[in-house]
């Protein structure tokens, strides 16, 4: 029961992040195209504010889970002595994974604190050229996670 509850808090962490990242950016951001700069940037530092803190929560859950359900696989095969081999879906999901924290980490605490410099100084050029930053990377992130979805879904041996 302990393992089914944490892969469903891990599965749900990663649609929650995920799904996050496809609707600021392709439904949030296009919406915003026709506002004056000043609304623009002030509501996306707005919305941005409250997913980044989300996100926090749910990469710490992805990673906290993620860990110990190979943990414990790995617990589980050593002590009825099998040796374990971690399967390299898992490899590539936790591997892909980390990138995608460190990746974030990225977002929130460097490109985030400069949109926020900019919102507090009023300088919308500088606020959308932050803006700019934060898409790419979050567009990095987005792919990541898609991939590491399908590795999950189909695999990658034949």
């Amino acid at each position: 029961m302990l393992y089914v509850t944490l892969k469903s808090l891990h599965l749900l962490s990663i649609v929650v992040w995920i799904g996050g990242m496809v609707f600021v950016n392709f439904f949030l951001r296009p919406s915003l195209v026709g506002f004056e700069p000043a609304v623009r940037v002030r509501l996306m530092h707005a919305v941005l504010a409250r997913f980044f803190m989300a996100v926090l929560g749910m990469a710490a859950l992805a990673v906290v889970t993620g860990g110990w359900m190979i943990g414990r696989t790995a617990a589980q095969m050593s002590q009825s002595g099998v040796h374990f081999n971690m399967p390299l879906e898992w490899m590539i999901m936790a591997n892909l994974g980390m990138l995608m924290v460190l990746i974030f980490g990225y977002i929130r605490f460097v490109l985030y604190r400069r949109l926020d410099q900019a919102v507090q100084a009023a300088d919308w050029t500088k606020g959308a050229d932050a803006l700019t930053h934060i898409r790419h990377w979050v567009l990095v992130n987005l792919t990541l996670g898609v991939v590491i979805v399908l590795v999950t879904l189909i695999g990658v041996s034949s």
